[in-house]
């Protein structure tokens, strides 16, 4: 698996980017902050809010510097789809 896609929910497809935008606003991190933590300028970290998917390798290193787990949203689709 080397990107995910974007994922659908009642009101259209939410991408990878805009939960991980989301996710930043909730740890109330800056873009700036963010930037400096992934060794990027703030443009690309609005690329990456742009993104409708993303490399498994970025995204690991998005997860762990919010504290988050990006991939358990996918999983968790996967899940609902094998019941």
């Amino acid at each position: 698996m080397r990107g995910l896609r974007m994922m659908k929910n009642d009101l259209g497809p939410v991408t990878i980017g805009t939960i991980i935008r989301s996710k930043l606003k909730e740890r109330r991190h800056t873009v700036v902050w963010f930037a400096e933590q992934l060794g990027c300028s703030r443009t690309n970290v609005y690329k990456i809010f742009a993104k409708p998917s993303i490399d498994t390798e970025e995204l690991f290193k998005i997860s762990r510097i919010l504290d988050f787990d990006f991939f358990k949203a996918y999983s968790e689709k996967l899940s609902c789809r094998n019941e």
